[in-house]
């Protein structure tokens, strides 16, 4: 039991071509703005059609454009949370919540009196959405497609709209429910720390296809591709060129590295998160290998971490090219000297990471 999308769409210059299969599970599709992620969520729910390919949840065809299947959004059991919420504002909470009911008439009451309890909406029963805050319009718009019986829940940006001081506590709701939902999740997002906390698979869309796809951990801790780790959130990314099988010269950061894998023919770049580069101030001992002297660039202060901007010496910092930079992150209870006194970065050897391109 799966659901499987491969299909094909072309929308002006973009071409949306995407292929992947998900076992029942909380999956997450990241991906920046524009890449295709939530035109692929409305082709799945049938509010676009795909110019070619299938759709298949558990056995059921969905869309088949050989076959000529192409079910209408209500006979497909698919609950889609748009980002607008999609309310009707002249309706009051109930009934919005009862056009989506999936039972019999006599019944419809009582299933919305479980979807109130459920999404901690008591009291806002007879209220209508512009008289309610984002969140509870959020909760609203989830209780109604619930209650629809879904065999599918997509969660497109579901955060997008709310305040910051409400993104914690809607997350933390959302979590709650989708971890006891017996069927499908798929969240859309570009925020990687959501689909982090959220999800337990990822795919990554790049311009329109799947660059990667895989469990969460995995994926966050050895991407295999340059768009993986940068869309995981790694700061530090260089062309390289290779001098042996396990040595390269990063060409962005003009340093020689050592490293801990067999570079193929397929590497085309190297990278290494922010938090794992070490630096190294006067009076520290320097590294027998995998060490850059650098030109502290700019430094940035958080309450509990210093972010060094730092460019190798023999590189020539370019505001066209931000990967002639690096970043590193570190604690200020680690770093115990003032970050005047750096003077250059360590590259541990099994931090890096061998990226295709």
């Amino acid at each position: 039991m799966s659901l499987y999308v491969r299909i094909k769409k072309k929308l002006g210059k973009f071409m949306l071509d995407v292929d992947m299969t998900f076992e029942k599970d909380i999956v997450g599709i990241l991906g920046a703005s524009g890449c295709g992620k939530s035109m692929t969520l409305r082709c799945i729910a049938g509010i676009e059609t795909p110019d070619e390919g299938q759709i298949i949840l558990d056995d059921r065809v969905l869309f088949d454009s050989e076959k000529g299947i192409d079910l209408p959004p209500q006979k497909r059991h698919v609950g889609y949370l748009f980002q607008s919420y999609a309310l009707f504002p002249n309706l009051t909470v109930e009934e919005n919540i009862a056009i989506g009911c999936a039972v019999e008439k006599s019944k419809r009451a009582e299933c919305v009196r479980e979807k109130i309890e459920k999404l901690h909406l008591v009291g806002l029963e007879k209220k209508r959405p512009p008289e309610l805050s984002g969140g509870q319009q959020q909760r609203v718009a989830i209780a109604r497609l619930l209650a629809s019986e879904p065999e599918i829940i997509m969660l497109d940006e579901p955060f997008s709209a709310l305040d910051s001081h409400l993104k914690w506590q809607v997350e933390q709701e959302i979590a709650e429910l989708i971890s006891t939902y017996k069927g499908y999740t798929l969240i859309v997002s570009h925020n990687r720390d959501e689909i982090y906390r959220l999800c337990n698979r990822v795919a990554v869309i790049t311009d329109g296809h799947v660059d990667a796809i895989g469990e969460k951990d995995m994926l966050f801790e050895n991407p295999d591709t340059r768009e993986s780790a940068i869309l995981t959130g790694c700061k530090n990314v260089s062309a390289i060129e290779r001098i042996s099988e396990f040595k390269v010269r990063a060409l962005d950061w003009g340093i020689e590295l050592e490293v801990n894998h067999p570079v193929s023919d397929e590497i085309a770049y190297i990278g290494i998160r922010a938090h794992f580069l070490k630096p190294i101030c006067s009076g520290d001992s320097i590294p027998a290998e995998n060490y850059l002297k650098c030109t502290l660039v700019q430094v940035i202060e958080n309450p509990f971490s210093w972010i060094l901007m730092a460019s190798g010496e023999e590189v020539a910092v370019r505001e066209d090219n931000p990967w002639s930079f690096l970043r590193c992150e570190v604690e200020k209870a680690v770093m115990k000297k003032a970050p005047q006194s750096f003077e250059g970065l360590e590259f541990p050897k099994d931090c890096l990471l061998l990226l295709k391109a």
